[in-house]
């Protein structure tokens, strides 16, 4: 059989299938079905410095091919996870990647600080706002992108940085140079799209929040076009997501330049769809001859 294993800023994932941030919380429900040390490995629900109770329900809506979500980074905060969390997670034996959020730069810099060397990956959500700057998302502006990048970066010395784009940008590959920049040791994309559902009966958002993040398989299209994009702007690796659920999904992420890939709504959908997709993926390598995933990042031909 294929060689699944991948190496991600030095760290070794035993697949490139990560359960991607939000949808997976910390693994144990999941882990009731399946164990999850068959996964590459966990993006842990967004983490604050303080717990957050989240926005107002409803925060889940469904459309034709994706959904719409405004959970509102609803999560115990990054003591509780520390304390009652991490061990587990960790025992899994499955890369643990644990994703972080914030409102100021301080905010990045000091979640950072208290994951340094416990966790094997760090993931800064830049989608958040920054309630310094008029409440703009950090991730909207190169500018802004690269100040947190760097904020993040000098409070870690032993844990890789990778960082989140978003898809809302002006230019995917200024924002993903950005972060290079700013010392990024590798990028993940894409975050949700900014979306609307109405409900036309009551003419009325869907969402409490009336905009949510939108993800799902009717993305995959875009998500692909900037993962490519991204992967040719910078030196650094890329991890891709963005409505995967199947294998041939995530080699089409790999071959347009990921390292690695992150499967996250398909989860709600289908519970087994992590497992499922590496099966199929190492399915996939063995009956197109190819002996290891890692040959597949940036395979495109465009000629």
């Amino acid at each position: 059989m294929a060689d699944l294993s991948v190496n991600l800023c030095g760290v070794k994932l035993k697949n490139p299938v990560i359960a991607a941030s939000g949808t997976f919380g910390f693994g144990r429900e999941f882990d009731e079905l399946y164990d999850i040390g068959r996964l590459g490995g966990v993006s842990t629900k967004g983490l604050t410095l303080e717990p957050r109770a989240g926005n107002p329900t409803p925060r889940i809506a469904e459309a034709r091919g994706v959904i719409l979500n405004a959970v509102g980074l609803q999560n115990p905060g990054v003591g509780h996870f520390i304390e009652n969390d991490l061990a587990w997670l960790k025992g899994k034996g499955t890369a643990v990647i644990a994703n972080v959020a914030g409102k100021t730069l301080e905010d990045y810099a000091g979640i950072c600080a208290r994951l340094d060397g416990l966790v094997d990956m760090i993931e800064l959500n830049i989608s958040c706002p920054n309630v310094k700057s008029g409440g703009m998302a950090f991730g909207i502006r190169p500018e802004s992108v690269e100040e947190v990048t760097r904020a993040a970066k000098s409070a870690l010395s032993a844990t890789p940085l990778m960082v989140k784009l978003s898809p809302n940008a002006e230019d995917i590959r200024a924002n993903a140079r950005a972060a290079e920049k700013g010392g990024a040791d590798a990028l993940s994309l894409v975050n949700t799209f900014t979306g609307l559902a109405i409900d036309i009966e009551r003419r009325k958002p869907i969402l409490a929040n009336v905009t949510g993040g939108v993800s799902g398989a009717g993305i995959r299209p875009i998500a692909v076009r900037m993962v490519y994009e991204a992967a040719h702007a910078v030196q650094i690796p890329v991890v891709g997501m963005g409505g995967i659920t199947c294998a041939e999904d995530a080699v089409e992420f790999l071959m347009a330049g990921a390292v690695a890939v992150q499967v996250g709504t398909a989860n709600f959908t289908d519970p087994y769809a992590c497992p499922k997709i590496i099966e199929g993926l190492g399915g996939w390598c063995d009956a197109h001859g190819v002996k290891r995933a890692a040959e597949l990042t940036g395979a495109l031909r465009l000629s």
